[in-house]
């Protein structure tokens, strides 16, 4: 199956119109798996439902002018950064509509982003992942392939260019680095974040 799915993105990529609605039924389960923890971690509001999340998030990369796909792993990895993009808009939409409150504490627990139930939640993760990516982009990379779509140190090497025993390094640098940020300690926003 993966190699069918690479063998879609290339047909979408060169327009063949069929290759949309096969891709489609191919990729919906593991798009859903994707959304479905996306919605349980974040809990942006219960009410967005995975399924409305997939649909959004797949016409955003079928729709887009720009289906450089490489492979099954980058079309999951930009999906997962579409459904962290759709999320967060419709978290600041509903902080504008309520137009303050103080921002929430968060910390990074065992399972790096626990169980908070608020949609600023997003707002306050998806600050810090932008801070840390100024910083560093491949860690920055690393936590959304790990913990947003949710794939393995293996995949996530795979996307990068890296190997999975560096993707389990930046991994265990990108928590402590956003744990550090999310409880205020970190000092500035210059420079890397660890020698590697």
């Amino acid at each position: 199956m993966p190699s069918e799915i690479t063998e879609l993105l290339g047909k979408l990529r060169d327009g063949d119109a069929e290759a949309k609605s096969r891709l489609a039924s191919l990729v919906y389960d593991e798009l859903h798996r994707i959304a479905d923890a996306y919605i349980r971690r974040e809990a942006a509001n219960p009410s967005f439902q995975p399924t409305m999340l997939v649909h959004d998030a797949f016409l955003q990369l079928v729709n887009q002018a720009d289906r450089n796909w490489e492979n099954r792993s980058h079309f999951f990895a930009v999906a997962a950064q579409a459904m962290r993009r759709i999320l967060v808009d419709y978290a600041r939409s509903r902080k504008a509509a309520k137009r303050g409150g103080a921002q929430p504490k968060v910390e990074i627990d065992e399972n790096f982003m626990g169980d908070a139930q608020d949609y600023e939640r997003v707002l306050v993760i998806d600050e810090a992942l932008s801070r840390l990516a100024r910083r560093d982009e491949r860690l920055a990379r690393v936590v959304e392939l790990r913990f947003f779509a949710g794939m393995t140190e293996e995949e996530t090497g795979g996307v990068l260019g890296i190997s999975s025993r560096q993707v389990k390094r930046d991994w265990a640098i990108a928590k402590a680095w956003l744990r550090g940020d999310l409880s205020g300690k970190q000092t500035d926003d210059a420079g890397p974040v660890a020698t590697r």
